[in-house]
C-alpha cells in the first residue's frame, strides 16, 4: 500500500464548486481508497491505495464530476507521494516560509504543466513579489505589508492557471507532517 496526498484544484473557492470534506472523504472511500482523511476545506486528502498515481488521479477526477455539481473545467487532481512532497519542502529557496510575519509564502503546484511555461505568466513586482522555479512547483512569496500591490493575482485567467493549485507554506508543511505520521505509524 502506498500513501498519497491528494491536492484538489478548483473546489471550495469563492463559494463555488463546494464539496464538504465529509462528502469528499465518503467519495474517496467509495473509490476503495483506505485510511482516508482530509485536511482543511481547500481540497487536501490523504489516502492509502495499491493503485498508481495516474490511475488515482483519473478515478478521483471522474468521480468528483459525477458525484458533485462542479464546473468540470476547473477541477484537476494532483497525486503526490511522501517523497515528492518532502522534495518540495527540502528544495525550497533559502529562507522561504521562515518569516510568516513579514512574507506570505505559497507553493504553486503544477498539474500537467511545465515549470518553464508556467513561469511566463508571472510578472513579479520588484520589492513585493518573488518567485522561484522548483521541480513541479513554483515558490511564490509576497511582502505582507505590500500584498495589495502584488501581481500574483494577474496569473488568474491565464491558460496555465487552470493547471495550478496553490497551497500556503503552513498547509504544505502540515500535509508533510500528516504524511510522516502515516509513514511512521505502526502497520496493521
Amino acid at each position: 500500500m502506498q500513501t498519497y496526498v491528494i491536492l484538489l484544484r478548483g473546489i471550495n473557492v469563492g463559494g463555488k464548486n463546494k464539496i464538504p470534506m465529509g462528502e469528499l472523504r465518503k467519495c474517496l472511500e467509495d473509490l476503495q481508497f483506505s485510511n482516508v482523511s482530509t485536511y482543511i476545506a481547500s481540497g487536501n486528502a490523504i489516502i492509502h491505495t495499491d493503485k498508481q498515481p495516474a490511475e488515482v488521479k483519473e478515478l478521483i477526477e471522474k468521480s468528483l464530476i459525477k458525484s458533485f455539481k462542479l464546473n468540470s473545467e476547473l477541477i484537476k487532481v494532483l497525486v503526490l507521494s511522501y517523497k515528492q512532497l518532502q522534495a518540495v519542502i527540502d528544495h525550497k529557496p533559502k529562507g522561504f516560509g521562515e518569516q510568516p510575519d513579514i512574507y506570505y509564502s505559497d507553493v504553486i503546484f503544477l498539474i500537467d504543466a511545465d515549470v518553464k511555461d508556467a513561469l511566463q505568466v508571472f510578472s513579479p513586482r520588484e520589492g513585493v513579489d518573488n518567485i522561484w522555479p522548483g521541480n513541479g512547483v513554483i515558490y511564490s512569496q509576497r511582502l505582507g505589508a505590500e500584498r495589495t500591490k502584488s501581481r500574483l493575482g494577474k496569473i488568474v485567467g491565464t491558460r496555465v492557471y487552470k493547471s495550478m493549485t496553490i497551497r500556503n507554506w503552513t498547509t504544505t508543511t502540515k500535509l508533510l507532517q500528516l504524511l510522516e505520521e502515516r509513514e511512521n505509524a505502526p502497520k496493521t
